[in-house]
């Protein structure tokens, strides 16, 4: 498994507390099977530069020392992807969209010829599960006046698309900030049951899994 966390918040992040749910109930499911773990708000991934842009189709004898290195960056984060076949994704919403280190990240993942066929268009990470989890402030779910403004799960679902990553389960914990914002705490309820429902969701994810076999 593959399980990447981006909250600049550490302690009190609900993007981590839930990846952290997801990933103990995974190795319970699993007990040999093997996490790779990244935290790209503690140890961000470079954005990609000119020289790893303008050399990707290079051949790697032609690459400067600078582009090398920028290429193993890449190739060692993809490495990564065709080595698990599940990722957990703990994405907090800033802006309405993700976090500026994870778009880095898929920024050095979608990479023509490699992770997609530069002909068809098609994804080469086919056959895995993705589980993204998300904190939201306020809601953003459908028929809310907010719902508009989620740019965050139609943006995840085309970029993982590109790549062949289409089994995607999302995992919304909203109304996070009407604990700390004073305008919001007659929503504390509402921000309770819905990171309950996340951590409900995602037990039920492995019960039926074992209900299953």
């Amino acid at each position: 498994m593959l399980h990447i966390d981006t909250s600049t918040r550490t302690d009190d992040s609900v993007t981590r507390e839930l990846t952290a749910d997801f990933a103990r109930n995974w190795r319970a499911a699993h007990p040999d099977g093997q996490v790779t773990y990244r935290d790209l708000a503690a140890d961000p991934v470079p954005y990609p530069d000119l020289p790893s842009l303008a050399h990707a189709f290079a051949p790697p004898e032609s690459r400067s020392p600078e582009a090398a290195a920028s290429w193993a960056v890449t190739e060692q984060l993809i490495a990564e992807l065709e080595a698990a076949d599940t990722y957990v994704f703990g994405l907090p919403m800033y802006n309405f969209a993700v976090p500026a280190v994870f778009k880095s990240w898929v920024d050095r993942i979608v990479l023509p010829g490699r992770t997609f066929d530069t002909e068809t268009r098609q994804g080469k990470l086919i056959g895995k599960k993705v589980v993204v989890i998300t904190a939201r402030g306020g809601s953003y779910a459908p028929g809310t006046p907010r719902a508009p403004f989620d740019f965050q799960e139609p943006w995840i679902t085309a970029a993982l698309g590109q790549v062949g990553l289409t089994d995607i389960t999302y995992v919304h914990a909203e109304m996070t900030l009407a604990e700390s914002m004073p305008k919001l705490a007659q929503f504390k309820p509402l921000a309770a049951e819905s990171r309950e429902r996340a951590h409900r969701t995602i037990r039920e994810m492995y019960a039926a899994t074992e209900a299953t076999g």
